[in-house]
């Protein structure tokens, strides 16, 4: 499978969250590849949208990957235990991005059961190995993916995204979690494959 090129990212946020479905998501640790294929994401459409970081055009230390060009990765902290990973998406300035929310696993399970559980994948309970990757913090926590990728190039050779053949069926929703949001927070902007067991609940 071949890399996305940066292409892929520049366009509209919301046909990226999309298409990104199916894809593959990989860390490279060590020369070691840890990876698992894209079943959840959601849109955020920055500066309009109440529910993203660059809100009215807020710009932070925190939130400054999601002004560069797309394709490149913005990961922030919350609760102050997780990380999430976004995609960013479109044109340099304009600060949107595709949050991914869930993963199947598909190479490295012994390394993420290492990360979650501290124990070998073989000895985890279904329900374990369910919850792997099935939410954005668990995800990151998995693949061993931190601040330190904050603005990391997705088109590079460390933490990147594969192509794949695969033509999922998409169910689309509201997003999770954002209450805060005000009428934004009913927006379709929640992407998912259907009837995949790794999609967050």
């Amino acid at each position: 499978m071949e890399k996305l090129e940066r292409s892929f990212y520049l366009r509209d946020t919301v046909t990226v969250a999309r298409n990104l479905l199916g894809k593959l998501l990989v860390h490279e640790i060590g020369g070691k590849r840890i990876s698992g294929m894209i079943v959840e994401t959601e849109a955020y459409l920055g500066i309009k949208d109440r529910a993203a970081h660059t809100y009215g055009g807020r710009r932070t230390a925190r939130n400054e990957a999601m002004y560069g060009l797309g394709g490149h990765a913005y990961i922030y902290f919350i609760y102050g235990m997780y990380y999430c990973i976004n995609a960013v998406a479109g044109a340099e300035g304009v600060p949107e991005a595709v949050l991914i929310r869930a993963l199947e696993p598909f190479e490295g399970q012994d390394f993420m059961a290492e990360a979650r559980y501290k124990a070998a994948y073989s000895s985890l309970s279904r329900s374990q190995k369910k919850n792997l990757t099935n939410g954005p913090g668990k995800l990151c926590m998995a693949l061993s993916i931190d601040r330190s990728l904050n603005g990391e190039d997705l088109c590079g050779g460390i933490l990147y995204i594969e192509d794949s053949a695969f033509a999922p069926e998409i169910c689309t929703s509201k997003r999770i979690g954002i209450d805060y949001a005000g009428e934004d927070k009913n927006l379709p902007l929640r992407f998912y494959i259907k009837d995949n067991p790794y999609v967050s609940k």
